[in-house]
């Protein structure tokens, strides 16, 4: 179950962000409930060994999983100007920027998955 709530969630955010820049109105709702789900399942899953190569990349990777509910939360201010700023500072802070936070959640989460998976690979070997 966990599994398939994983990979829905991660379709959902490449969906939604494909959208964001044709379906603009849809996308946030479609790349935050994705994130959620895909942030939710990283989250429940642990690692109780000893190597801290791998807990010290569990908390990069949940780093990237904030960035990428920012990612959400950016997309939907995206859509106006909610903070009040004037109409220079949200075109240069806000509009659009959430492309960038995406960019840099996406090869945090890269890197993460594939070191990761290379430091289990190591331990296992070690038995």
């Amino acid at each position: 179950m966990q599994s398939t709530v994983f990979i829905v969630g991660a379709v959902l955010m490449v969906i939604g962000a494909a959208m964001g820049m044709i379906a603009r109105g849809v996308a946030p709702y479609v790349f935050a409930i994705g994130a959620l789900a895909f942030v939710a399942m990283q989250v429940l899953q642990r690692y109780e060994g000893e190597n801290f190569t791998i807990q010290r990349l569990r908390r990069i990777m949940l780093f990237s999983d904030v960035l990428l509910i920012v990612v959400a939360a950016l997309m939907f201010a995206d859509h106006g100007n909610p903070f009040g700023l004037d109409q220079l500072t949200w075109l240069n802070y806000v509009h659009n920027n959430w492309v960038v936070v995406l960019l840099i959640a996406a090869v945090i989460q890269l890197y993460t998955v594939y070191r990761i998976d290379a430091e289990l690979q190591k331990e296992a070997k070690k038995r």
